[in-house]
Order: structure tokens, then sequence, then C-alpha cells
């Protein structure tokens, strides 16, 4: 099926590699299919375009490439509800807001992007009670100087 894309103009993609958001996303309960799309010479970064809004994309990585000990506990019924039978079955991924100048970039630790790679299930998880920032410094050391 063909899609109009923010970034990659129009494209052809599959049924099997859309994202199923059962609820939506936070801030966009309608918007329930997504497809993962490469960013060209480069795989720090991914966008997440809405299936059906050409202009809903987000840009995500993952946020073990900049934090070294990310770790959270899923709540069993995020487990159920995306049908994770194991560890293996999961692939965690943050948005991230592009700043001017780059190095101000942050991304959104306390709201993950929990997917089952098994069955392309995913869910935007908001965890409470931890030390993670909605607006975290991809280049810390870069933006302190």
């Amino acid at each position: 099926m063909k899609i109009q894309t923010k970034y990659h103009g129009e494209i052809d993609i599959e049924e099997k590699d859309i994202l199923r958001f059962i609820k939506g996303i936070p801030g966009f309960p309608d918007e329930k299919k997504f497809i993962l799309l490469g960013l060209p010479e480069q795989d720090m970064f991914s966008i997440m375009q809405s299936v059906n809004t050409p202009d809903l994309a987000f840009v995500l990585t993952s946020p073990f490439r900049f934090i070294e000990k990310y770790e959270f506990t899923l709540d069993e019924h995020t487990l159920e509800q995306l049908e994770i039978e194991n560890q293996e079955d999961i692939s965690i991924f943050s948005i991230v807001t592009i700043q001017d100048p780059f190095e101000k970039t942050t991304t959104n630790l306390q709201a993950p992007i929990i997917l089952n790679v098994k069955n392309n299930q995913a869910k935007q998880v908001i965890l409470n009670d931890t030390e993670y920032k909605i607006k975290h410094s991809l280049f810390e050391k870069a933006v302190k100087g």
C-alpha cells in the first residue's frame, strides 16, 4: 500500500510492517498505525511515521546508544497487552526532539516506546517514580562544554 510521509515523500509499505498501537499514543489517541523508516546514511535515528496522517512523524532512537544503564520494569498489563513472552521479543525506542544547534537535542526517557518485534504490537509507556526525564540531553558533554 502507498502512503504519504513527512520526510520520505510517497512510499510503498507492507501491511506486515505496520506497528499497531492499540490505544494510540499519548496526545494522539486516534493514531494507531505507524511504520518505522530508516534515515539515509545513518543508523542512530529512525522515523516513526503515521500511516494515516502524512504530517505526523516522530524521530526515534535507541536510548541504549546514549544512556549506559537505562533500566525499568514493564508492568504485567503491558506485557499481556503486547503479548510479550520473553525479553528477546522487546525493542525499545525513545522519541527525540531535534534542537538547533543539534548538540541541544533531547530524548524522552520517561515515556519509551515498547515494541513486540514478533507481532508489531507497540505502546508508549509512561514511567512513574523514575529519575528519567522527558528532556534528557543526548549530548550532555557537548552541551555542558
